[in-house]
């Protein structure tokens, strides 16, 4: 069967978690419907594997909110826009709060690696590749994320990552489809965020930081009630 989640990602991971990857990006870019009823036994036939690596993934997918095990099999719950709308909210929360942080933090080595984190998304970008673009993206906020070393906003992030990486592969898949240019816009804002970081200024870190995220998700609220676009991102890697 196709894959929905690009597979050189999932070289070291167990078999579990790569049906977690590909059935959280088949749900959440609406390949499984809201409603359907996801069988172990219908599944491991799917994959071509046993039913405990697909009951396992089924147990961490109810715990992100994407699939209510019933008796009859896991009922997909999905994502509405509403979901997505929140999940942008928690990250921006998580976010906002690491900036601040950052502006009493030494941040040379930070930048450094942001700027060479910003070299490969050029170079994705350059080779028409979203979802090494998207990875690359991932990587960046991650790194500034993690560098005021707070565990429990790390706890945070680890916890909304999975569902916040498959919106950015749809979302990146759908921009480079329907509007390379504006990838040109996400560099500079990303550009954006290095400066202020650098330099340590309050109101260029809140001006760098509002602009990438409200610019991101208006750039592709077009996507989640398309579901065309939708169909066409999810198979865009291949």
């Amino acid at each position: 069967m196709k894959s929905f989640y690009p597979e050189n990602r999932l070289a070291d991971s167990s078999l579990g978690e790569r049906v977690m990857a590909d059935l959280r990006m088949r749900i959440i870019s609406k390949d499984v419907q809201e409603g359907a009823i996801l069988s172990e036994n219908k599944l491991s036939q799917e994959y071509n594997m046993s039913r405990s690596p697909i009951r396992d993934a089924l147990k961490l997918l109810e715990k992100e909110g994407l699939v209510e095990q019933q008796r009859m099999g896991a009922k997909v719950i999905g994502l509405t826009e509403q979901d997505i709308d929140e999940i942008y909210d928690i990250r921006i929360i998580i976010e906002s709060f690491v900036f601040k942080k950052l502006l009493k933090f030494e941040t040379v080595s930070l930048n450094r690696q942001l700027n060479k984190i910003l070299e490969m998304m050029k170079i994705a970008v350059k080779y028409e590749d979203a979802d090494e673009f998207s990875f690359r993206d991932v990587e960046f906020h991650e790194k500034i994320i993690t560098s005021i070393q707070h565990r429990h906003i790390e706890i945070l992030w680890a916890n909304l990552r999975p569902i916040m990486e498959c919106l950015i592969l749809l979302s990146m898949r759908h921009r480079m489809e329907e509007n390379k240019a504006d990838f040109k816009r996400v560099i500079h804002n990303h550009e954006w965020l290095i400066k202020a970081i650098e330099n340590k200024d309050q109101r260029l870190v809140d001006e760098a930081f509002y602009k990438n995220f409200n610019d991101v998700h208006k750039q592709s609220d077009d996507l989640w009630s398309n579901p065309i676009f939708l169909k066409r991102a999810s198979m865009y890697h291949e």
